[in-house]
């Protein structure tokens, strides 16, 4: 139960991010290389399937086919048949590491990027699907034993999240931070490998996923400290672009001969010991913010020496809800006396190095809570101080389930600080989402996966807003649809000023499914968004009642538009589709405003297009 003194939503959704990242592989200051692609060189005897080239294409409804254009950049798998590929091995190893890329897969296919060589991480073309398992795109492949009982030989798979996939020939981005295997002097694995955190178009799939061993297709049953990346090559046509690699070699600083002392009061500022006598003091194992004491207010200081095992620049992150606090490594302060969250970095010798720690707890509402991150050369960010510390006074989030097809007015904030305020956000057990403008009939997202995070609006007193929490494609800043031009190169209306705008409501059919109304230069205007089948994509029919002369509908903008088939389009870099459905004879025009592309076609009666994403 949240307590009648919380903290700000700002704050506390900071916090709740931090939390999630605790522990979990954020990228610090490893050692990053980028395939370069521009040859194979970087790999170990490619197949014959394997290529370089400079760009790549996928025909919706064309099974496992993927089309090409000469260039570098971009690697592509092309099996002419199933099982006729070969799976592509680095030329280098890695251990630790965190692991990012750009991949497309081809309609139909699949394929895996295999961390050592020994654990999938399944690619797949899972457009379509609702149903999630080890075997959809960014699932954790199961592990295989044929002695099993028959429909049980998979095993310790893990399905994402959510399903944060693109439809076949967009561009997906996947980052894996993976912790390897660690073994002891003879050779003996002392703890299983783990994928700490992975990412699929920006969404969390995956945290703290242990690895019991190898999963199925591995090339091996031994698991090793370091062994290559492998992409799979025998399942699908898949391409790659954008592929780095980032390793962290330091061993972990460790924290000795711990002293703690605690001074009750309320502390804003480091104070002169001298003059102050602790209430107790002792030797501490950890860094823990809680040693029960029963002052509300109080200091709490930590000396002690730290190992550094790599010479270098080291960062340090400390968190204190609730209060201040500061880090002196070294005889340096690495950061001032202060609330809530310090980051800070000093250059450190290998060796042992003084350390001065300080929690000053300054709310007598809130729980003891302090973490201290530290990440440092070729060393990805961890938690030095209490694993099991509780840090508290965070609210459970309150999220929107999307099966009964919900629709929710909030406010929305956007990119910019734009705030939507008569945002509403609609909601499918699909797992396909949009929130609409109703000050301006204007679309302004649609994401896959969970719905929304309503916390903000409905936590105590709120501020209105609701989040989405899936895989998010923005449109901009909202502006109508519907323009006149008094010719086709005139801008765009950016507001609904001049056009007589005014909002009618909406109305609901028998699945839940809005259709917005309004009025624009004189005529009614009725704009119907529903899903398409599987959730592949919504479509848009827009209706209007005598239209003005000059009218048009922007169907897309962006920094590039391509029509890659009659009707259909590829939007900012293959970021989404747009699919003219029906135009009455209208022609579209793609056109060039302001260094950005537009897609726009002339209105008549009916418009009906679609965003297959």
């Amino acid at each position: 139960m949240a307590r009648p003194r919380l903290l700000s939503f700002n704050r506390l959704m900071a916090f709740s991010a931090m939390l999630s990242s605790l522990a979990l592989g954020s990228t610090a200051l490893g050692q990053t290389r980028k395939l370069g692609l521009e040859d194979l060189s970087a790999f170990q005897n490619p197949g014959k399937s394997w290529q370089v080239v400079g760009d790549v294409q996928a025909e919706l409804g064309k099974e496992n086919k993927l089309q090409t254009e000469p260039g570098k950049g971009v690697l592509v798998n092309l099996p002419k048949r199933k099982g006729a590929g070969k799976d592509l091995y680095t030329a280098f190893e890695h251990g630790d590491a965190d692991i990012e890329l750009d991949y497309m897969m081809a309609p139909g296919a699949n394929s895996g990027v295999y961390l050592q060589g020994l654990y999938e991480v399944q690619l797949e073309d899972s457009w379509g699907k609702t149903d999630l398992s080890a075997a959809s795109n960014g699932g954790v492949y199961e592990r295989w034993d044929s002695s099993r009982p028959r429909g049980q030989e998979g095993y310790q798979g893990h399905a994402p999240r959510q399903n944060a996939g693109r439809a076949p020939g967009l561009w997906q981005h996947l980052k894996i931070s993976f912790q390897a295997p660690r073994f002891d002097a003879q050779g003996n694995k002392v703890e299983n490998a783990k994928i700490l955190r992975a990412e699929l178009n920006g969404v969390t799939i995956h945290e703290n996923v242990e690895l019991f061993g190898p999963t199925r297709g591995a090339d091996s049953e031994k698991e090793v400290a370091k062994g290559p990346l492998r992409l799979q090559g025998d399942h699908g046509a898949v391409a790659f672009r954008n592929v780095t690699v980032t390793e962290y070699k330091t061993p972990q600083p460790e924290l000795e001969n711990l002293h703690y002392a605690i001074y009750p009061g309320r502390f804003d500022a480091e104070p002169n010991y001298a003059n102050l006598k602790p209430e107790s003091e002792g030797a501490s194992a950890t860094l823990n913010a809680n040693l029960g004491t029963e002052a509300r207010q109080y200091l709490l200081r930590y000396t002690g020496t730290m190992l550094v095992k790599e010479p270098g620049e080291y960062t340090f992150h400390l968190t204190t809800p609730g209060g201040g606090g500061l880090v002196k490594v070294n005889g340096k302060e690495v950061m001032p006396m202060n609330y809530w969250n310090s980051t800070g970095s000093v250059k450190l010798p290998a060796g042992k190095v003084p350390v001065e720690v300080i929690y000053a707890k300054q709310m007598d509402w809130a729980k003891p809570a302090m973490t201290l991150q530290v990440s440092g050369p070729a060393l990805r960010e961890f938690l030095i101080s209490d694993k099991e510390a509780q840090l508290a006074d965070v609210t459970d989030p309150i999220l929107v389930d999307p099966k009964e097809r919900p629709v929710l007015r909030s406010f929305i904030d956007l990119p910019g600080d734009h705030r939507v305020t008569h945002a509403v956000s609609v909601g499918s057990p699909e797992q396909l989402h949009y929130t609409y403008d109703m000050d301006n009939g204007a679309l302004v997202q649609l994401w896959r996966g969970a719905f929304l995070d309503a916390t903000p609006m409905w936590h105590e007193r709120g501020d209105g807003s609701s989040r989405a929490t899936g895989s998010v494609q923005l449109f901009g800043k909202p502006a109508p649809v519907l323009a006149r031009l008094s010719s086709e190169q005139q801008a765009w209306v950016t507001d609904t000023t001049g056009t007589s705008y005014r909002q009618k409501g909406y109305r609901l059919n028998q699945r839940n499914e809005p259709t917005f109304k309004y009025q624009l230069y004189g005529s009614n205007v009725q704009d119907a968004i529903s899903l398409l089948e599987n959730g592949k994509g919504i479509q848009r029919q827009i209706s209007v009642d005598q239209p003005a002369a000059n009218l048009y509908a922007r169907l897309a903008d962006g920094n590039e538009i391509e029509e890659v088939s009659k009707g259909t389009y590829l939007v900012d870099g293959k970021a989404y589709y747009i699919r003219l459905d029906e135009a009455g004879g209208a022609k579209p025009l793609v056109r060039n405003i302001g260094g950005r592309q537009e897609l726009i076609v002339p209105v008549r009666n009916r418009l009906v297009y679609s965003i297959l994403y």
